[in-house]
């Protein structure tokens, strides 16, 4: 027999007449009519194909297909019942498995060495941080939200930028002792430079430079591409070529002298990171808590 909607209404009014010992009690709890109440049991009988309730002017009662009907039926309304206070239960109660899509360099740079904390405070919460190129299908591959740098995608996702983060073009001493420091962006030309591959279009970044409106497009001869940004930092530091990256998580980098940042007077050219959930309606508190992790963790990377 196909599950219908009428069929699971039957069967709650059914339980609220067994209940209430009457009609009129039942359909006073229901906010029903006792007209309302008697044609919902009469469908349901109807649907079920058996008499459920025997019926007198003085008196009600389940009958034996009824009372067969009502003990096979009534643990199911006690599950979803319990259902519904267990999902209660996530809006208010950090728990469960989190699965996060997440940026792999966010990832390693910024989260890894706070994840302790966050786990600690959440004592129920299993996370599970899958390091992927882009988000793809966010719900049909089961992940509660993403964590991304760059645009977000179209459609009916849900995005809020926690951060810009600005990208700096540097260099080793070493390269820039060998080859000399270019002084304008447009003098990369006659410079080895490290692209970094874009995971959506498979080609390298756009090299822009970005001051007060202005806006420079320049790039040197790039004889390597990477897809990851650990990588491209090595690379960078052991004086293969010139690397645009982002400053947030290479601060460090810039303080000790591992690299030089090139072009500080260009300072315009800026990464969104964004966190993307499937609504902004509703979200579990173990999104809520994660999502408040990561603004404080990028409000003290800012």
């Amino acid at each position: 027999m196909p599950f219908d909607g009428r069929l699971l209404s039957g069967v709650t009014v059914l339980a609220a007449v067994v209940e209430a010992g009457s009609m009129t009690r039942a359909a006073g709890a229901l906010g029903l009519t006792s007209s309302g109440v008697g044609r919902a049991i009469q469908r349901l009988e109807a649907r079920v194909g058996v008499r459920l309730l025997d019926r007198t002017t003085r008196s009600l009662r389940l009958s034996e297909e009824g009372a067969r009907f009502y003990a096979r039926v009534r643990p199911m309304l006690d599950g979803i019942e319990d259902a519904a206070l267990d999902a209660a239960g996530s809006a208010a109660r950090v728990r469960g498995t989190l699965r996060v899509n997440v940026d792999p360099f966010f990832s390693r740079l910024v989260l890894a060495q706070e994840l302790a904390d966050f786990i600690d405070q959440h004592s129920e919460l299993r996370l599970e941080l899958v390091m992927r190129d882009n988000v793809a299908e966010l719900v049909a591959d089961g992940y509660d939200l993403a964590i991304r740098f760059g645009d977000p995608p179209m459609g009916r996702l849900v995005a809020r930028k926690l951060l810009e983060t600005r990208i700096l073009t540097v260099a080793s001493p070493a390269y820039l002792a060998r080859a000399g420091r270019p002084a304008h962006p447009s003098d990369l030309a006659g410079h080895q430079c490290i692209d970094y591959r874009d995971p959506l279009s498979g080609r390298p970044f756009e090299w822009e430079f970005r001051r007060e409106g202005q806006v420079v497009q320049s790039g040197g001869t790039a004889r390597l591409m990477v897809s990851d940004v650990e990588t491209m930092l090595g690379a960078c530091i052991a004086g293969v070529g010139i690397a645009q990256i982002m400053s947030l998580g290479s601060e460090h980098l810039l303080r000790t002298g591992h690299l030089v940042e090139l072009f500080p007077d260009w300072p315009d050219e800026v990464f969104p990171l964004h966190a993307i959930t499937p609504s902004r309606q509703h979200r579990p508190a173990k999104v809520e808590a994660f999502l408040a992790f990561c603004t404080r963790l990028v409000g003290a990377a800012r």
